[in-house]
């Protein structure tokens, strides 16, 4: 879309597109944007507020092919690309590669219907590692194929995005069954649908679990869209919705090595009301300390949103064989294991994270080089 017409006024400059629709850009937010006040190689911003008037006086305004060439009453002259003005009129967030919105799912989806894509085309080709990262990105959940059997093949994967989480159990680690567990998931029981981390300042985002083994009786991994419980609850009871968004509580682990806590919210709302984050693990869940006169409404609506992980429509159920790495948002997908029978045969996943911030920056440049399809 062009521009056609600028149009100075007192504090403000207004720009009339070729759609028919205008945008209004004050001054002061035209000079706090200038070209000339970035850093020419960084590109980070120089320009001092403070040292201009609050309300500078914007003098004449003209196109010259893609810029707005701009005086002002100081002598200050901009050239102002029309593509930034455009990407970030008034009230409208500039669109992000990075960010794409979510495709909510339920148990109706089927294992089968889960994205699966082979682990060399990812190692090798930029194209086949975009296509990945957006189905993991809209569906929360995805399948890596073919992978060989070290546990370097499904870091290798991973680093493909960015550079691994460190928690307390390390870069990575290793889902056995193992003696004198500081973890369930070092042990056989079932595990009830959850988020890894919620005891964290920030849980980790994705998750990657290589299978190397799962020869046992049982053993199923079980998966299920937070966003699309959550959503239900705000639609079937807007008050315990509610609740959960607006009263945090505490979380924590702890062994003889680490005691990490944290008070949040289970479902977290983004800019835009829609959820961006669910931290749910009642195994990690403290004891509950909000005021006496909330207490009851929150156990009704925590436990409602407890019904719907045990619920059957929201589930997905599958058993990872040797070879195969599940990869999935563990701020929206809440993930669970069927108990197994550790003397019918090894289990063994080895796992890493790796942070929102490096997938959506690796999204974000692989936007400029590469189309989807």
């Amino acid at each position: 879309m062009n521009a056609t017409h600028l149009s100075v006024q007192t504090d403000a400059l207004v720009v009339e597109w070729s759609d028919g629709s205008s945008s209004q850009f004050p001054t002061l937010w035209l000079r706090d944007n200038c070209p000339s006040g970035l850093h020419p190689e960084t590109h980070e911003r120089m320009f001092d507020l403070l040292t201009i008037n609050e309300t500078p006086e914007l003098v004449s305004a003209e196109l010259s092919d893609d810029t707005a060439v701009l005086q002002y009453r100081d002598h200050h002259v901009s050239h102002m690309p029309l593509s930034l003005m455009l990407a970030n009129r008034s009230g409208q967030r500039a669109s992000d590669p990075g960010r794409l919105p979510p495709q909510l799912w339920r148990g109706d989806l089927g294992a089968e219907n889960i994205p699966r894509h082979p682990s060399a085309a990812i190692i090798d080709e930029d194209a086949a590692l975009a296509r990945w990262m957006n189905d993991i990105a809209t569906l929360g959940l995805a399948i890596v194929d073919h992978l060989p059997g070290q546990t370097e093949a499904g870091i290798q994967v991973a680093e493909r995005i960015g550079f691994l989480r460190e928690t307390n159990f390390g870069t990575t680690f290793e889902v056995i069954n193992k003696p004198d567990p500081n973890n369930l998931a070092y042990t056989s029981v079932a595990l009830p649908l959850h988020t890894d981390l919620p005891n964290q300042e920030v849980p980790p985002g994705y998750q990657f679990l290589h299978c190397l083994a799962n020869d046992a009786t049982g053993g199923g991994s079980v998966f299920a869209d937070g966003f699309a419980m959550a959503e239900d609850l705000r639609a079937q009871d807007p008050d315990a919705f509610r609740l959960l968004c607006d009263v945090p509580i505490p979380f924590r682990f702890h062994d003889k090595d680490a005691d990490i806590r944290v008070h949040r919210p289970v479902i977290t709302l983004g800019d835009d009301d829609q959820v961006i984050e669910i931290r749910y693990n009642a195994h990690l869940a403290g004891v509950f300390d909000m005021p006496a006169d909330v207490m009851m409404d929150y156990y009704g609506a925590y436990r409602a949103f407890m019904a719907k992980t045990r619920d059957a429509k929201y589930q997905l159920t599958l058993k990872l064989k040797a070879g195969e790495m599940v990869v999935f948002d563990n701020r929206r997908v809440l993930h669970g294991r069927q108990a197994f029978d550790p003397s019918t045969g090894f289990r063994h996943l080895h796992g890493c994270y790796v942070d929102r911030g490096e997938f959506a920056s690796r999204l974000r440049l692989l936007a400029k080089t590469q189309a989807v399809t």
